[in-house]
């Protein structure tokens, strides 16, 4: 499994897509947080020594990148011819699945790390120097990788169901927002407990959650739940292959 591990990631880096997502993700959030004036996003104009804009923004670009980076793992092989190379080998299907997955997050860290370039910028310039907030900022990143390991695994099972890798694209981008802001807009028709159980089905609610530094089993066991039902859901779709 670490063999295949390997490999995801090694394609990844080795291909100009891996590079323009990680460039993108770091070119959209600096700009928004660093550049551009007259937002609620603008690190400087608002005066507050924090990141709350950087975990803001990272679920709307990785609704878009985390598909990017997903869409070719199984697409890729069924394009290629290798589905069934693959399926030979002495791993189940769980585990080749799970070899992906954690490819995708690594690779989804790989582009987080440089943002630790924002937290030390953000440290130098609040008042006092270092005056920061850096508990709710660790409860903040361990929020935005559970919500992109519940992506992940959605666009794994997008992946899955197709062999162009476009399709898995799109399937993965709508099945991304309607679990992040889908159950909001429904629970929005609605009111009163209705409301709030419809609301605490979707991701953004156990993402705001976490993303004010509260680390909450509940939370956790919502996005580990999450990440379970889509991995689970690939090996299903895998095995009809068998029937």
């Amino acid at each position: 499994m670490y063999i295949l591990l390997k490999k995801e990631i090694s394609a990844f880096l080795s291909s100009l897509l891996g590079y323009s997502v990680i460039c993108v993700f770091l070119f959209i959030t600096g700009f928004f947080i660093w550049i551009l004036p007259g937002t609620e996003f603008n690190l400087i104009e608002s005066g507050i020594a924090g990141l709350d804009s950087l975990f803001i923004l990272a679920p709307w670009i990785f609704l878009f990148l985390i598909p990017a980076i997903t869409m070719r793992m199984f697409t890729e092989e069924k394009r290629s011819g290798t589905i069934e190379t693959l399926f030979t080998r002495p791993l189940s299907d769980l585990q080749i699945i799970t070899a992906k997955f954690g490819a995708s997050l690594i690779l989804i860290i790989i582009s987080l790390f440089p943002t630790l370039i924002y937290l030390a910028a953000v440290m130098m310039i609040a008042y006092p120097p270092g005056n920061v907030d850096l508990a709710g900022i660790a409860g903040s990143y361990i929020g935005l990788l559970f919500l992109c390991g519940g992506f992940a695994s959605i666009g794994i099972f997008a992946s899955s169901l197709t062999g162009n890798q476009i399709i898995s694209f799109l399937i993965s981008v709508l099945f991304c927002f309607f679990f992040y802001s889908g159950f909001d807009l429904i629970a929005g028709m609605s009111n009163g407990l209705t409301a709030n159980a419809i609301s605490a089905l979707g991701i953004s609610n156990h993402y705001a959650s976490m993303s004010r530094g509260v680390i909450d089993s509940r939370d956790v066991m919502y996005f580990l739940s999450l990440s379970l039902m889509f991995i689970l859901l690939t090996r299903f779709n895998l095995e009809k292959r068998k029937w």
